[in-house]
């Protein structure tokens, strides 16, 4: 019997040193390319070490790490499908009994677990080291700095903590809901974090429809359009008689110095738009057959295939949630993974959910730069600054958190949510989680109808010819009028 347990005592121990290993490999892959992404946008700095130096490449750490940790969040359920069905397809495999649910649970635990240190702590922590100089009449340095962002973390928990506690209190006025208010780990951290995963759900509701019909713009842009009834020489020649134009004009206000700095700005602004549009044309012109007729209407029948596979699986789901109680969210304890498949399709229909996920977290991001009262916040390449970075990182955080959520609410898959994840106290509100998926099916169907009604007009004014009218017109200014397509200047 003792050497029993001595053996179950070791395979336990191995199992939990190898569960460790293969957590610590994926988040060092995460971290990795967290840390490229992040150097790519971040404006570039002098070599030379200062305090500021010192604080900004400790937020860069501390955002890279929250970024790896936002990675982790968008492959968690897409990896936990992938484990459930090897598992199902492969039940004795040796190569493959490192997959088991001990290990799946216990990422979900700590994509949970690192979520709320990121948001809570360490992004609140970067902003305010990036932002500190240290209290008036102390001496200046790292030392001060890092005082001065305690502070400010420790008034900032003060009054959130006093937030929630007064929303709870007026929301649930109970004898035991008050006696949970005094309990700060099982009470407040968790519906703490319920909140902001409803906030991140909502905010992926307002993002996701607008990236869904902006991803057809976007893919526009970097593929090359048919040539349907252009005549893209004739419009390369009205570009270059713009260009001739506006560079005369640059070299005549140059040679004239009481003419406003402002206006040759503005000159120089409108003659490296017309040099973006005519490397566009220019472009489109040299294109491959294929590349313009067989290419971009491929990846416009994916995207529409895509975006209409996922507003019907949102619509059955309603259907379910309106006749089976097993469809609303929940969350799961059981701890073993690959015993059945969850895909009515098996194998097929799971790759098909993953893809759909990635789908809707791409499309999020895009939809939340897309978005005017963000445009801020997006990233440049080297000439980002932390501030920025900081912002983008929590955003993304909350989005990529909130996916798991929106996933299984909307019905895109059936596998239950893992650990703190399952614990959303909204989750279990009918109401919410119906209007959830009601505006979620007409948000969407609404802006690809009007996306694809205005690219429908757009299309006709080019086969009429009508949008050579404002291809021929250059932007105005109030002193010197208009410039027509043959560079010669209209007075007003």
């Amino acid at each position: 019997m003792e050497e029993d347990d001595v053996t179950i005592r070791e395979q336990n121990f191995h199992s939990q040193v190898r569960e460790y290993i293969i957590c610590f490999l994926l988040f060092a892959v995460l971290y990795i390319v967290s840390y490229f992404i992040i150097t790519r946008y971040k404006r570039k700095s002098d070599d030379h070490e200062d305090e500021d130096a010192v604080v900004n490449r400790i937020s860069l750490y501390l955002c890279t790490f929250t970024l790896a940790v936002s990675g982790g969040a968008v492959f968690l359920l897409p990896f936990s499908i992938i484990s459930n069905e090897v598992l199902l397809s492969f039940p004795r495999n040796y190569y493959i009994q490192w997959l088991n649910g001990s290990l799946i649970h216990g990422l979900w635990n700590l994509v949970s677990l690192f979520s709320n240190l990121c948001l809570f702590v360490l992004m609140p922590f970067a902003y305010f080291f990036l932002e500190s100089e240290g209290f008036a009449g102390s001496k200046k340095g790292i030392k001060a700095r890092i005082l001065e962002t305690f502070v400010m973390l420790f008034l900032l928990a003060l009054l959130i903590l006093g937030i929630v506690w007064v929303a709870s209190a007026l929301i649930d006025n109970d004898a035991a809901s008050m006696e949970s208010l005094y309990d700060l780990w099982e009470f407040y951290l968790p519906y703490l974090y319920s909140c902001i995963s409803l906030l991140g759900g909502l905010l992926l509701l307002m993002c996701t429809p607008v990236g869904l019909s902006r991803m057809f713009t976007v893919m526009g842009q970097l593929l090359v359009k048919p040539t349907i009834l252009e005549d893209l020489d004739e419009q390369i020649y009205c570009i270059h008689l713009q260009e001739e134009a506006l560079q005369r004009r640059l070299n005549g206000s140059s040679l004239h110095t009481y003419i406003r700095g402002g206006f040759t700005h503005q000159l120089n602004k409108d003659l490296e738009n017309i040099r973006n549009q005519r490397n566009k044309l220019e472009r489109r012109k040299k294109a491959s057959g294929w590349e313009k007729n067989l290419l971009y209407p491929i990846v416009m029948l994916i995207l529409l295939a895509g975006t209409t596979i996922s507003v019907f699986m949102v619509a059955l789901n309603i259907l379910y949630l309106l006749v089976d109680e097993t469809a609303m969210p929940k969350g799961s304890t059981d701890r073993g993974i690959g015993n059945t498949s969850l895909s009515t399709f098996g194998a097929a229909q799971a790759v098909l959910e993953i893809i759909l996920m990635f789908y809707l977290m791409v499309s999020s991001v895009v939809g939340f730069y897309s978005l005017r009262v963000f445009e801020s916040l997006t990233p440049r390449k080297d000439d980002t600054t932390m501030t920025t970075i900081i912002g983008c990182c929590v955003s993304i955080l909350v989005l990529s958190s909130a996916l798991p959520v929106m996933s299984r609410t909307l019905g895109i898959t059936r596998f239950d949510l893992l650990g703190d994840f399952g614990r959303f106290n909204w989750l279990g509100n009918f109401y919410i989680v119906l209007s959830y998926n009601l505006l979620f099916a007409i948000v969407t169907t609404l802006c690809l109808v009007r996306k694809f009604t205005s690219a429908v007009r757009e299309e006709l004014l080019k086969a009429l010819g009508l949008d050579k009218l404002q291809l021929s017109s250059s932007p105005t200014d109030p002193e010197s009028g208009k410039l027509s397509a043959n560079g010669h200047q209209k007075t007003l």
